[in-house]
């Protein structure tokens, strides 16, 4: 009769593969659980509902129609128009604020509460934290958009009506053709979107402030609107971070063009990579025995 024994080598690895594998898992599931306590979070999502419903009622409800915007001449009396002329706003400032709530805290809070010794413990590495307050970020953007497109979208269609779509060039977009434009339309918003929310992480390690990295990515994203209305700046408005919020336009000409679809893409994933990677240079270097 012979006994199983377990070497003292296969232990350790097993012990090693565990912690490897709880690294990035034990964190995220943290993280995600902090975030759904927070009133914040609850509040931006509460908003991202209700807002939209109030922003399509007072515009349908107006005698004159805002002609001197994109959409706006039917947005009284189309829900299509009317879902496009509030994505246009939005895409401002709303978006880059409500993405900055969470990006722009979720790293200075452990500053500002001096809670980085106790998170940092021998099973959570630096690495396996950013990457879990990274993610987490991400997916509560992605969330908030979904949100605040659907309320839009179907606020809009409801209060409004769905009657088919005059688009850019003048062409008669169908009802159906129309919806599923309007919705990737929205969906346009999320690479520029995540962009702002890698800005705002950058912003929350280097400041260790919540209150700059919730209002910095705000002001930087007015100015770059306002840098990209000026004329005379074409060479440098395609690598602006607020540029890819107008790339849906090219959906409603006819023909239709997707060039800056592309080129919003690899803009936003330029400023994703470079500001994830200052900020991730950062708290690697960053010394944490004071809290």
């Amino acid at each position: 009769m012979s006994a199983t024994t377990t070497s003292p080598l296969n232990t350790v690895e097993a012990t090693s593969d565990t912690t490897r594998r709880a690294g990035l898992f034990a964190p995220l599931r943290w993280e995600v659980r902090k975030l759904r306590a927070q009133y914040r979070a609850k509040a931006v999502l509460l908003g991202a509902v209700v807002l939209p419903i109030i922003i399509v009622v007072v515009i349908h409800g107006q005698s004159r129609p805002p002609k001197d915007t994109l959409f706006g001449r039917f947005a009284t009396v189309n829900g299509f128009a009317l879902a496009l002329l509030v994505l246009g706003f939005a895409a401002q400032w709303v978006i880059p604020l409500l993405t900055a709530v969470v990006a722009g805290d979720i790293f200075a809070s452990e500053d500002q509460h001096g809670t980085w010794k106790t998170v940092l413990t021998r099973s959570t590495s630096r690495g396996s934290l950013f990457w879990a307050k990274t993610l987490t970020t991400a997916g509560f953007a992605v969330l908030v958009l979904v949100v605040l497109a659907t309320a839009t979208i179907a606020s809009s269609v409801l209060i409004v009506g769905h009657q088919p779509l005059i688009g850019l060039s003048g062409q008669t977009i169908p009802a159906t053709e129309a919806l599923r434009l309007v919705a990737l339309s929205w969906a346009v918003m999320l690479p520029p979107m995540l962009g702002f929310t890698c800005l705002a992480i950058l912003l929350s390690v280097w400041s260790r402030n919540p209150a700059v990295g919730i209002a910095a990515p705000v002001v930087i994203g007015m100015v770059m609107q306002l840098v990209g209305a000026v004329g005379g700046v074409e060479a440098i408005r395609p690598f602006l971070l607020t540029t890819p919020f107008e790339a849906w336009h090219g959906l409603f000409a006819d023909p239709r063009f997707t060039g800056p679809l592309s080129q919003g893409l690899l803009t936003s994933a330029a400023w994703c990579a470079l500001s994830l990677g200052a900020a991730f240079a950062m708290l690697r270097r960053r010394d944490i025995t004071g809290g």
